[in-house]
């Protein structure tokens, strides 16, 4: 069965960097689009990135946060850069939308 496994989340500062990993099993992981969707508390679900053969990211991340992915290793990426308190949450690993998994918390916070 499918299977999303992230990974890489914790407290960091403002200004500072993490990065998330998503170890995917259970499928081929080269032939699906990819996604980081995150909640923060309180709120509803945010589409962050998507990679497939290119990156597509959020107004609200772009420019501070890469996605990517290594095929060989069925892992999905997402590094965050220059943490803003906004940028705390759950992110989850999605496969086309459909499949989730148990998502890793985030928090920025001095």
């Amino acid at each position: 069965q499918v299977q999303l496994v992230e990974s890489g989340g914790g407290l960091v500062q403002p200004g500072g960097s993490l990065t998330l990993s998503c170890a995917a099993s259970g499928f081929t992981f080269s032939e699906y689009w990819m996604h980081w969707v995150r909640q923060a508390p309180g709120k509803g679900l945010e589409w962050v990135a998507t990679a497939f053969s290119d990156a597509q990211y959020a107004d609200s991340v772009k420019g501070r946060f890469t996605i990517s992915r290594d095929n060989a290793k069925s892992t999905l990426y997402l590094q965050m850069n220059s943490l803003k308190s906004d940028d705390t949450a759950v992110y989850y690993c999605v496969r086309d939308l459909v499949d989730w998994g148990q998502g890793t918390r985030v928090t920025v916070s001095s």
